[in-house]
């Protein structure tokens, strides 16, 4: 598969890389969650596990139709069996009520539109931090120019056939899976010509897609600190952060746990990339087996040591 969009195709067009050997790679520099599952384990004894997860390409396959990117039966049981011992999170470029509709698991955290809006279990309200239940929404003041924008760009991209631009709430992606690469040029300079106009809000790339935000200090990265401290654990050295996601809007939240020295970035990629993961896994069904073998594990070690091994489970 191609890069994600018609710059990064310029620049990685002279790399010979074969999907095997670029596995091999992402292998090398980031070692296998699943391989070191161990290390790991190790690494979060006596501490809570908190769990952060993208949806896109981490628990649903990437499908030409991002309105059919459906999670399976399977992880959806191993998402929801995490939930049950760790505080876990859904953090996604989608809007928050579209990507519940996907996983449907009340007892999870979800953070739509790259954190932008962020909403605590219904099934379990009341937060670590103050009993105040967790609703957070930046750049509320955006919202009638998204909406003004989405419409624009519907109308500009109608000529191009395949591409589909997607409400996020508080922020826009342009699809261009579905688009003939020949036409995916033509289609860039037709976003950056309507976002010319509106220079409150930038452009970024992603795996065959356009992400139009608004230009606020606000990403997943903080996006995972601001779950952190509702949860309680803002400074706490008891906790082990695991966020998996495998975009390049991942990279913020892999950023803040590097630079934070605290828990590990687990990029999902077949392919060589530049990461600030620690680890990585191949594909969604790695992601479902890592999530199965961890909590399997959990169970084990901490019936083992009277529930004292890696903390106690959250609930």
């Amino acid at each position: 598969m191609r890069a994600s969009s018609p710059t990064r195709i310029k620049s990685t067009a002279s790399l010979p890389e074969t999907e095997e050997r670029s596995s091999w790679i992402v292998s090398l520099h980031h070692p296998s969650a699943l391989h070191n599952l161990e290390q790991i384990i190790s690494a979060s004894r006596g501490k809570q596990i908190v769990m952060f997860l993208d949806y896109d390409g981490t628990l649903s396959p990437i499908v030409q139709d991002p309105d059919r990117a459906f999670m399976s039966r399977e992880m959806r049981e191993v998402v929801k069996d995490v939930a049950r011992y760790f505080p876990t999170a859904i953090v996604t470029g989608r809007c928050r009520d579209k990507v519940y509709s996907f996983v449907r698991l009340a007892e999870l955290y979800y953070a739509g539109s790259h954190g932008m809006d962020i909403k605590a279990p219904s099934k379990h309200s009341k937060c670590h931090r103050g009993n105040k239940t967790v609703i957070f929404q930046a750049g509320t003041e955006f919202l009638p120019m998204i909406n003004e924008v989405y419409k624009v760009l519907v109308n500009k991209t109608s000529s191009i056939p395949g591409a589909k631009v997607e409400n996020n709430k508080f922020c826009l992606s342009v699809h261009f899976r579905c688009v003939e690469e020949k036409r995916w040029a033509a289609l860039a300079e037709q976003v950056k010509e309507v976002l010319s106009a509106y220079p409150q809000l930038k452009l970024t790339q992603g795996r065959k897609v356009f992400e139009i935000r608004p230009t606020i200090k606000w990403d997943k990265g903080k996006a995972l600190e601001f779950l952190l401290e509702s949860l309680g654990y803002a400074n706490s050295n008891d906790i082990l952060p695991v966020y998996i996601g495998d975009d390049q809007t991942d990279e913020d939240a892999f950023k803040v746990l590097r630079d934070r020295g605290q828990g590990f970035g687990i990029l999902v990629s077949k392919v060589a990339k530049k990461t600030n993961a620690a680890y990585s896994l191949q594909e969604p069904s790695e992601v479902k087996e890592f999530l199965r073998q961890l909590v399997v594990e959990w169970k084990r070690l901490s019936s083992l040591q009277g529930g004292q091994y890696i903390g106690r489970a959250h609930m």
